[in-house]
Formats: C-alpha cells, sequence, structure tokens
C-alpha cells in the first residue's frame, strides 16, 4: 500500500509537523488512535462516555474490510486519524476522523481524508458519505473545504447530525 511512502514536512518557518501517513498496526496503534479519537470527542462535547466508543478498540473488527489510516509524526505519535469502510458497491463511508487538537489546520487531516477518498476510489465506488454532528461548525467547514457537500440532516442519539457526500474521481473500471 503507498501510504508508508506519503512524507510531509514542515515548511521553512512555519508550524505545521512533519507526518507520514501509514495504515494502523492493530497491535501497536489500537490505544493512541482510541485516546485520539476520545480526546476529540471530549473537545467537542465536553465529556464523554468511552463505553459508548467499543469499536474503537478493534476498528478491523468493528468495520470488516476497512482501512484505517493514522498519521504519525516524527516522535512515532499517532497525531491523525480515520477509517474508510464500504457500505456498498457504489458508496464507502469515512468514519472515526480525529486530529490531535494542536496539529489541526496544519494539513494532517486533509492528508487522512485525501488517502481515504483516494482507498474508497481504488474500490471503485462513486461516492463517499460521512455523518458529523451539525453544531460542530469547524468540522464541517472542513469537510466542505474539502470536496463534500451537505444532503441531509438527521436526529441522531446525540443530537442533529449532518450528512456529507463526495463524488468520487472517474476511474477505469
Amino acid at each position: 500500500m503507498p501510504s508508508d511512502d506519503h512524507h510531509r514536512e514542515r515548511p521553512a518557518g512555519g508550524t505545521p509537523p512533519e507526518f507520514r501517513l501509514r495504515d494502523l498496526r492493530p497491535d501497536t496503534d489500537t490505544a493512541a488512535v482510541r485516546a485520539l479519537v476520545l480526546a476529540g470527542l471530549e473537545q467537542h462535547w465536553g465529556v464523554v462516555d468511552a463505553t459508548l466508543n467499543p469499536d474503537l478498540d478493534d476498528l478491523p473488527g468493528t468495520h470488516p474490510g476497512s482501512r484505517t489510516v493514522v498519521a504519525v509524526d516524527v516522535d512515532g505519535r499517532v497525531i491523525g486519524t480515520g477509517t474508510v469502510v464500504p457500505r456498498d458497491a457504489t458508496t464507502a463511508e469515512v468514519v472515526r476522523m480525529s486530529v490531535d487538537a494542536g496539529c489541526r489546520r496544519s494539513g494532517v487531516g486533509r492528508a487522512v481524508l485525501d488517502e481515504l477518498v483516494a482507498t474508497a476510489e481504488r474500490w471503485g465506488t462513486e461516492r463517499v458519505v460521512l455523518e458529523t454532528t451539525a453544531t460542530w461548525t469547524d468540522t464541517i467547514a472542513f469537510y466542505e473545504r474539502n470536496g463534500f457537500r451537505v444532503t441531509h440532516h438527521d436526529d441522531g442519539p446525540f443530537g442533529r447530525d449532518a450528512w456529507f457526500e463526495r463524488r468520487a474521481a472517474p476511474t477505469d473500471r
């Protein structure tokens, strides 16, 4: 998989971290990914009930056929993550996107999202969907800047959710 070759370097005088993308290593990354996602949820909600997130203990097992990508800094610390899950022959869904608070707006999230969308396109999907809480305006703006558009809103168990779609790039199928 090409993800081990994705490297980003800090621009001269800039603050973005140097990082690389790679696939999740369940034996060594699961705890860090779980902590990163839960920290992001806590920052948005103020509190988080970790028991409501059991999928974080086994992303590949919970989402068969999925691919989880992590962004790691030069010290090997997980600073970003996301998972893409095939939903049917034409659709993939991005779940569990999170970026360390100190690394947001540095290109980490964009790189992870681009890699997840590219994976879905290699699978031959026609569209990539995702959802987030409708009141998280910064998150919504991030997805819109990255080519997603709101398709609808639903009332979920924790409030109103915004659903997004991005059409996949045409490929020779």
